[in-house]
C-alpha cells in the first residue's frame, strides 16, 4: 500500500484544503497525485457550442488549463502539509467519474475529497461529487466533512 499513491481531489474550495490538512495527519510523507477535474464543457459553453463558428476544441484547452492550474496550486498546499505530491488535470462530466477513471489508472491506494456537507434539496440539485465517489469508488474513500459550526 506505501507504494501506491493517494489520489486528492482539489477544487481551489476551503473543503479541499481542509480535506488535505486532513488526510496529512495519518499520512504525511506518502505520494499524493492532486487532481482538479474541470468540465469538458461549462453549461454557458454548451450553449456557445451550439452556435456556428465555436471552436469547442479551444473551449475544452481552456477549461484543461484552468484544472492544470488549480491542480497545480493544490500541489503546493500538499507539498506544504507534508506530501510528496504531484499535479494533475484532467476534463470530465460528470465530475466524480473523472476521480474514479484516475484512481483507477493509477492504483489509488486511497481518494481525498472534502465534502461541502449538502443537505436536502441542495444536495439533490447540486448533487454530490464526495458521496457519488464513495459509492463508485473500488478503493478506500475518506470523504471529510466541512467543520462543525
Amino acid at each position: 500500500m506505501d507504494r501506491e499513491p493517494i489520489l486528492i481531489c482539489y477544487d481551489g474550495s476551503d473543503e479541499a484544503i481542509r480535506a488535505i490538512h486532513a488526510a496529512s495527519i495519518a499520512l504525511a510523507g506518502r505520494r499524493a497525485v492532486i487532481v482538479d477535474v474541470g468540465p469538458v464543457l461549462t453549461g454557458a459553453e454548451s450553449y456557445a457550442a451550439l452556435s456556428p463558428g465555436v471552436d469547442v476544441a479551444l473551449l475544452q484547452e481552456l477549461n484543461l488549463e484552468s484544472a492544470s492550474e488549480r491542480a497545480a496550486e493544490g500541489t503546493k498546499v500538499a507539498l506544504r502539509a507534508g506530501f510528496s505530491a504531484e499535479p494533475h488535470a484532467t476534463l470530465s462530466a460528470p465530475t466524480w467519474q473523472g476521480i474514479i477513471d484516475l484512481a483507477d489508472e493509477i492504483d489509488a491506494a486511497l481518494i481525498v475529497v472534502g465534502s461541502r456537507g449538502l443537505k436536502g434539496a441542495r444536495e439533490v440539485f447540486e448533487g454530490s461529487v464526495s458521496h457519488e465517489v464513495a459509492k463508485h469508488a473500488s478503493c478506500p474513500v475518506l470523504v471529510v466533512p466541512p467543520p462543525a459550526h
